[in-house]
C-alpha cells in the first residue's frame, strides 16, 4: 500500500531538516519538499542534496522570482500599501506565493497534506495556511510547533541538535546568530535575539556586520546619484531608459538603493496574533519603487480617485500582513486599484543620498498639472476665476457657522 504523502515547506535549516524526519517518523509517510526561490540568494546552495540526505523522497526548488515581483510586489506598490506606517511587507507578501506553490505541488503528486515549520506565536502559520484554505479548503495542514508533542520533544535547540545528530540529519550544529532572517526580493527581516530589546540600538557600529543588503546611511558614497523611473500603468518598466520586466526592475533597485544605505526601518509592529514584536527591515529597491510610484501619482491620479484608494490603503496593508491575499475582499480592492492607476504613467527623477530619497523632477504625457490654471500670475486660459471661491467659501463655512450657533457662540 503506497505511503500518504506530505508536502514540507522546507528552508535546509535545523528546523525544518528535524521536522522532515519527524514528520516521515510520526505520520509513516512519504516527504516532498518545496523550496521556493523568491531571491533568498546563496541560501538554496545545496538543498536538494541536503533533502535527500534528509529523507525527502522528492525535491522541488522552484524559481519563483518573476512571479514574485509581477504578480505579488507590483500589485501591492500600486496599492500604496503600508503596514502601520513604515513596513513595507517583505514577508507578508511571500508567503501567499509560497503556500500557492505548494498545494499546486501537493494536488499534483496527490499528497494529503502540507507542513510548515512556522512557529505558533507568529504570523506566518496565518498566512500559509489561510492560503490553503483559500486554494484547496480540502487540504491538511500540518503545524508540528503547534503539536504539543512535537513540542515537549524539542523544547529548545539544543534538543534539536541532539536529534540530529542522533539521525544523520545533514545540518550545520554552530553556535547562530543571535537574531533570525528572512531574506526573499523585496527585503530582509531580522528579528528575535537582541533585536527584542526595544532599546537596543542595530544602527550601532558594531552591529553593522548584521545587514546584507544596505550600507549604512554613513557608509554610503558622499555624491548624490540621480535616477529616472518610467511608469505605465502604475508600474515601473523602465529605469535609466533601459526597459526591464518587473524582476530585473526589483534587482536593480536593490542594487542602487543598497549602494545608497536607502530602507532600513527599526519598528514595533502589531502582530495578527495579538502580541507586539519588534522588526528591523532592509528594503532598499522597494522604498525607491514606493517613493517613485506615489511621486508620479501626485501628477497623475485624480483626486477623488487618489483619496478614495488612500482610503483603503490600511485596510489592504492589514489584509496582506493578516494573510489574507486570496480573500474576496482584497480581490475586490485589488480591482478598484487596477482602474485607479489606468492613467499612472510618466517619468520621476529621483536623486539617492546617503539614506535619503530625494524628489528632482517629474513628467507625464498624461499629467493632470497644469501650470497656467496654477498658476499666480495672470490665467491666459480664464479656466479659474478667483472670485468663484467667495461663494465656494461661504456655502463650506455655512455649516459651520450654524454649529457655532447652536454651541453658544455668536449667532450667523
Amino acid at each position: 500500500m503506497a505511503k500518504n504523502k506530505i508536502v514540507l515547506a522546507y528552508s535546509g535549516g535545523l528546523d525544518t531538516s528535524v521536522i522532515l524526519t519527524w514528520l516521515k517518523e510520526t505520520y509513516d509517510a512519504e516527504i516532498i519538499t518545496f523550496t521556493a526561490d523568491i531571491g533568498q540568494k546563496d541560501e538554496l546552495d545545496g538543498l536538494e542534496e541536503k533533502a535527500l540526505k534528509t529523507g525527502a523522497s522528492k525535491v522541488y526548488i522552484d524559481d519563483l522570482r518573476a512571479e514574485f515581483a509581477k504578480d505579488f510586489i507590483f500589485p501591492m506598490f500600486q496599492a500604496g500599501a503600508l503596514y502601520e506606517g513604515q513596513y513595507l511587507l517583505g514577508t507578508s507578501i511571500a508567503r501567499p506565493l509560497i503556500a500557492k506553490r505548494m498545494v499546486d505541488i501537493a494536488l499534483a503528486e496527490g499528497a494529503t497534506a502540507i507542513a510548515h515549520g512556522a512557529t505558533g506565536k507568529g504570523n506566518d502559520q496565518v498566512r500559509f495556511e489561510l492560503t490553503a484554505a483559500a486554494l484547496a479548503p480540502n487540504i491538511q495542514v500540518i503545524a508540528p510547533w503547534r503539536d504539543e508533542a512535537f513540542r515537549a520533544a524539542f523544547p529548545g535547540r539544543a534538543e534539536m541538535i541532539a536529534y540530529a545528530e542522533k539521525h544523520g540529519i545533514p545540518v550545520q550544529a554552530s553556535a547562530a546568530k543571535p537574531y533570525s532572517t528572512d531574506r526573499n526580493l523585496l527585503h530582509i527581516s531580522f528579528e528575535s535575539g537582541m533585536l527584542e530589546d526595544p532599546w537596543f540600538d542595530p544602527s550601532a557600529p558594531e552591529v553593522e556586520d548584521m545587514y546584507v543588503l544596505s550600507v549604512s546611511p554613513e557608509r554610503a558614497p558622499d555624491e548624490a546619484e540621480y535616477i529616472e523611473l518610467d511608469f505605465e500603468a502604475g508600474n515601473c518598466v523602465a529605469i535609466n531608459g533601459e526597459r526591464l520586466d518587473a524582476l530585473a526592475v526589483m534587482e536593480k533597485l536593490n542594487e542602487l538603493g543598497g549602494k545608497h544605505g536607502i530602507g532600513r526601518v527599526d519598528m514595533v509592529e502589531n502582530r495578527f496574533v495579538g502580541m507586539k514584536s519588534r522588526g528591523v527591515y532592509e528594503t532598499p529597491g522597494g522604498s525607491i519603487l514606493f517613493a517613485a510610484h506615489r511621486k508620479i501619482e501626485s501628477l497623475t491620479m485624480d483626486r477623488d480617485v487618489m483619496h478614495l484608494r488612500d482610503s483603503l490603503i490600511s485596510k489592504y496593508s492589514t489584509l496582506v500582513y493578516n494573510g489574507f491575499w486570496f480573500a474576496p475582499e482584497r480581490l475586490a480592492i485589488q480591482a478598484l486599484v487596477n482602474e485607479s492607476q489606468k492613467n499612472v504613467t510618466g517619468t520621476v527623477r529621483l536623486k539617492l543620498y546617503k539614506g535619503n530619497i530625494i524628489a528632482a523632477g517629474l513628467k507625464s504625457p498624461v499629467s493632470l498639472y497644469n501650470p497656467n490654471i496654477a498658476t499666480m500670475e495672470a490665467d491666459p486660459t480664464q479656466a479659474y476665476d478667483q472670485g468663484d471661491a467667495t461663494g465656494f467659501i461661504r456655502l463650506n463655512a455655512l455649516r459651520l457657522k450654524v454649529s457655532s450657533g447652536v454651541t453658544g457662540a455668536s449667532g450667523i
